[in-house]
């Protein structure tokens, strides 16, 4: 029941010690603060180093070719080897769980390309089919390359978003167009967008096939990548490991040679930066937490402080019936009011922080690699006045109960 007389009294006693009701506040409030904002930081950091993960898929492992570090066989170290266009075919029919398999060769060095009258430089890739579920790359345009480009060496294109920029008028549609790279010309099939960064979509693709012929690569692919479907991380490195076999077997290199091939596997260094955040929030919680502590003993100290001082009135409650639960009430209802005022006007300062930071990080256009969009979940904000609410009881608990033992005789004496 709402006891407005009591309610009056807490207010008194707050109005007759203000510097000391602001300070002990303020403590409250900064901890809250300095958690938010750690919180906040926490979980930009998070979403930039997952959004680094945005190029590739998730669940994609990747492998290219590198030179022997280790004798094999009677073979002597030092050899380079070359991955070959039927191994991304290889594993994907001999390595079990494989999704998606494509291959990629690049182009070396920066091609002319021209449209009529413009004139642009950028890189060309070969690629196949799969390419765009690995890459995370969507058409917005016509279509992407297909199994008939492959098998007829097609000289058609696919053009990033940024190319189109670069050769055609706004508002051209591309789809159809001939365009020269180098000295050869490539008919416009598609435009893609990449999910990965803006360069990414600087990019012409080509069939793989027509790649190899016309840049004299024979069968060669630079790089291979596979998706492993809805596969766990420990079969994914599985998968790796028999991939890795089978390339050794077949290129005759030591398996456990590390320079001889590299295979990297996105969803175990996804789930190892996961890993690394679930420390990193929990570290940044002790930080908070222990700085809320500090304010939360410096309410309890004053609230000491203030029975000490009300001693004597304390004495008289008693003396006149007062149960021990009444005595209690009064000085917990206290120590929560100033907890949770306080600790309100931390966490909503914290939040205006984050948000001021998440607009301005959008708004002047910062590049800020590796932190993208801080902010505080609902489950941090809940968590937040869970604690303020445990802690303001915490704080003024201790005292209320000395408060209620005090013996009304004693207490009267009191000068």
């Amino acid at each position: 029941m709402f006891d407005i007389d009591k309610w009056q009294e807490i207010l008194f006693t707050i109005r007759k010690n203000k510097l000391r009701t602001f300070l002990t506040a303020f403590s409250v409030a900064w901890g809250i603060f300095i958690l938010i904002i750690l919180l906040g930081v926490g979980t930009g950091l998070q979403r930039g180093v997952e959004y680094d993960f945005r190029n590739d898929a998730i669940n994609s492992i990747r492998i290219s070719a590198g030179q022997t570090s280790l004798p094999y066989k009677g073979l002597q170290p030092g050899r380079r080897w070359s991955l070959k266009s039927e191994d991304y075919r290889d594993i994907k029919n001999k390595i079990k769980g494989v999704e998606h398999a494509t291959a990629r060769f690049h182009c070396r060095g920066d091609f002319t390309v021209r449209y009529r009258h413009k004139y642009a430089s950028f890189n060309v890739r070969g690629v196949s089919p799969d390419m765009m579920y690995i890459e995370n790359q969507t058409p917005v345009l016509g279509r992407y390359i297909n199994r008939l480009d492959l098998q007829s060496r097609r000289k058609v294109a696919v053009i990033g978003t940024k190319v189109v920029e670069g050769l055609f008028d706004k508002g051209a549609n591309p789809i159809g167009k001939w365009i020269d790279i180098s000295g050869v010309q490539y008919r416009v099939v598609g435009v893609y967008k990449d999910q990965g960064e803006e360069g990414e979509m600087k990019n012409i693709l080509i069939p793989l096939s027509t790649a190899q012929v016309a840049y004299n690569a024979k069968n060669t692919v630079h790089t291979i990548m596979y998706t492993v479907g809805d596969a766990s991380v420990k079969e994914s490195i599985a998968m790796a490991d028999q991939t890795r076999e089978m390339l050794s077997e077949k290129y005759r290199f030591d398996p456990k040679d590390q320079r001889a091939i590299y295979i990297g596997n996105n969803l175990e260094n996804f789930r190892k930066f996961k890993n690394l955040f679930l420390g990193v929030k929990a570290f940044l919680w002790v930080i908070g937490l222990f700085t809320i502590i500090a304010g939360i003993v410096g309410v309890s100290n004053i609230m000491y402080i203030v029975i000490k001082d009300r001693t004597r009135e304390i004495g008289v409650r008693k003396a006149i019936g007062a149960p021990p639960g009444s005595i209690i009430g009064l000085f917990l209802q206290e120590s929560i009011l100033i907890t949770l005022v306080a600790g309100y006007i931390g966490l909503i300062a914290g939040i205006a922080v984050i948000e001021f930071a998440k607009w301005a990080l959008v708004a002047f256009d910062v590049n800020a690699p590796y932190f993208k969009d801080p902010e505080i979940d609902l489950f941090t904000a809940v968590m937040a006045t869970v604690l303020l609410v445990v802690s303001g009881a915490a704080a003024g608990y201790f005292p209320a109960r000395k408060a209620a033992g005090v013996d009304p005789i004693v207490a009267l004496r009191d000068e």
